[in-house]
């Protein structure tokens, strides 16, 4: 016996282990999302700070597209406004009250339906 660690990889598969069809393909699920072009998105900046121990976020929402040009888009924002944020759950986060900007550098970028929401 070695002393390394056995990895253990955690499988993609849905509890799929082995099937008796000769024809079976396992389907990853791996589907081809399309972003929408920037001027069909329906983006909505909006100040939040529930949950967040009193601290304000700039909370865009609305994007309609793969997870990689969503992050893209949430790395832009975040270093024309300085701060610091997060992309998950279809949303991007940014540090801080930063709603004008962010609505003028989304209408610069070409989201023309871009609104404010919210208080």
């Amino acid at each position: 016996m070695s002393n390394s660690p056995i990895m253990k990889h955690k499988s993609d598969k849905n509890g799929t282990v082995y099937s008796t069809n000769p024809n079976f393909s396992f389907n990853y699920g791996e589907e081809e999302v399309i972003t929408l072009e920037p001027g069909k998105q329906n983006l909505r900046v909006m100040l939040d700070k529930k949950q967040r121990g009193g601290k304000k976020v700039t909370l865009i929402t609305g994007f309609q597209g793969s997870d990689y040009d969503l992050a893209v888009l949430g790395k832009e924002l975040k270093s024309a406004c300085g701060v610091g944020g997060s992309v998950k759950d279809g949303e991007i986060l940014l540090q801080g009250d930063f709603r004008e900007k962010v609505l003028a550098l989304l209408v610069q970028k070409g989201y023309t339906k871009t609104k404010i929401s919210g208080i």
